[in-house]
C-alpha cells in the first residue's frame, strides 16, 4: 500500500497532465471552443427552466427564485454525472498505454475527476451570472462553500474509483450505469423543489447524499442558512473510507486489470 502511494505521487506530473489534456480534448473540434465550458451549463438551465416553468407551469410562483434553484441544483449536478460517466471508462481508455507501461490504475479515474471538476468551476460562473441578474445576494454562510466543494470532490473520488474498477470486469454496467444516474437525478431535489415531494418519501431524500450535497449548495448561496454540517460529514468521512478501502484494493489487485483489459 505504502509503495503504491508513493508510485502515485511521483506520478502527479502524469496526472496534471490528463486532466489538461482531457480539458483540451473535450472541446478540440468544436467552433467555440472552451465557450463550451460556459454555455453548455447555461442552455441547460435555460432548457429546463422553460420545460418546467414556462410549459409547465411548475416551480412556485417565483419564477426568478426557481431560475437560481434550478441553476444551482443542474450545475452541481452535471459535475457528479459527467465524472462518474467518463470514469466509467477511463481504465480501458488508456488500455493500450497500461499493457506497455506500469502505471497506477487509479490515476486515470483520478484525473477524469479533476478533469470535471474544472468544469465545475465554469458552472459557478455561470450560477454567478443568474445571481447578479435575479438579485440573489449570498451571505457570510458563502465562506463554507470550499468545505462543500471539498465533501463533493471525496464523494465524486470515491464513486470514480469504485465505477472503473467495476466496468473492467463487468462491462455491461456502463450500459446500465446512465439508467442508474438518471434515477438519481429524479430522486433528488434538481429540478424539483422539496415542498412538491409527498412526506413518505422525504426519507428517500433525507438519505441521498446527492441531495444532501445540492441543498448545502443551496443553502449558503440562496438562502444565507447554514449547510448540513452533520450530513456532509457522514458523507466525507464514508467517501474518505471508500476512497482509502479502493486504493488498497487497486494495489492489490493491479495484475488483474491488466489480465481483464
Amino acid at each position: 500500500m505504502r509503495n503504491y502511494l508513493t508510485e502515485l505521487i511521483k506520478r502527479k506530473d502524469l496526472l496534471v497532465y490528463l486532466v489538461k489534456s482531457g480539458l483540451k480534448a473535450e472541446n478540440r473540434n468544436s467552433y467555440l471552443g472552451y465557450f463550451w465550458w460556459l454555455l453548455d451549463p447555461l442552455l441547460n438551465v435555460l432548457v429546463y427552466f422553460f420545460l418546467i416553468a414556462i410549459v409547465l407551469g411548475r416551480g412556485g410562483d417565483d419564477k426568478a427564485q426557481y431560475a437560481v434553484y434550478l441553476v444551482i441544483g443542474l450545475v452541481v449536478w452535471r459535475w457528479m454525472n459527467t465524472t462518474v460517466t467518463t470514469s466509467a471508462k477511463s481504465i480501458m481508455k488508456y488500455s493500450s498505454i497500461i499493457n506497455q507501461v506500469y502505471l497506477p490504475k487509479s490515476i486515470f479515474p483520478l484525473s477524469m475527476t479533476f478533469t470535471q471538476g474544472f468544469n465545475f468551476v465554469f458552472g459557478l460562473v455561470v450560477v454567478a451570472v443568474f445571481l447578479a441578474v435575479f438579485g440573489v445576494v449570498p451571505g457570510w454562510q458563502i465562506i463554507y462553500l470550499p468545505f462543500i466543494i471539498l465533501v463533493q470532490l471525496l464523494f465524486l473520488l470515491a464513486l470514480s474509483l469504485f465505477v472503473a474498477y467495476i466496468c473492467v470486469f463487468i462491462r455491461d454496467i456502463d450500459n446500465i450505469l446512465s439508467h442508474i444516474l438518471r434515477v438519481f437525478f429524479y430522486a433528488s431535489p434538481i429540478i424539483w423543489m422539496g415542498r412538491e415531494l409527498p412526506e413518505q418519501y422525504a426519507l428517500f431524500v433525507q438519505l441521498n447524499p446527492v441531495a444532501t450535497i445540492i441543498e448545502s449548495y443551496r443553502a449558503i448561496i440562496m438562502y444565507q442558512s447554514n449547510p448540513h454540517f452533520i450530513g456532509l460529514l457522514i458523507i466525507a468521512v464514508i467517501s474518505t473510507l471508500v476512497i482509502c478501502t479502493l486504493v488498497y484494493h487497486y494495489s492489490k489487485n493491479e495484475h488483474k486489470i491488466i489480465k481483464a483489459l
